[in-house]
């Protein structure tokens, strides 16, 4: 079974993980785009190395789609919506071994306004 992917957008109509992907070259790009094609087929079966939940209570439901192309590495946040659905919420290219906070809480606010905005569906 397939499942969907969805890009989170914003109320003003902007598309984080999309202006994201059009800021990488273009082989990095690629790989990113094949990583969530795997994502689509594999769902939630889909494990390290591609993906990872992130740790902590506050970001229990968040996930990374991990890609790395040479020695580049991006991270796209995401997480599981209803039907089968999984929400790109916001990507970053990683610089450090730690995630920053500040990624973190964009993804999350993006989550939650991406829910409050779609909890009548």
């Amino acid at each position: 079974m397939d499942w969907n992917v969805e890009f989170y957008q914003r109320e003003n109509g902007k598309i984080p993980v999309l202006e994201y992907l059009l800021t990488l070259n273009s082989k990095m790009r690629a790989k990113a785009f094949m990583e969530i094609e795997l994502l689509k087929k594999h769902g939630i079966n889909l494990r390290e190395p591609y993906t990872k939940p992130i740790s902590g209570s506050k970001y229990k439901d968040l996930f990374e789609l991990r890609v790395k192309f040479s020695s580049d590495i991006s991270r796209i946040f995401y997480f599981t919506y209803q039907n089968n659905t999984f929400v790109l919420l916001h990507g970053f290219t990683k610089k450090a071994n730690k995630t920053p906070r500040t990624e973190l809480e964009r993804a999350l606010k993006y989550k939650e306004d991406y829910e409050r905005r779609n909890e009548n569906e």
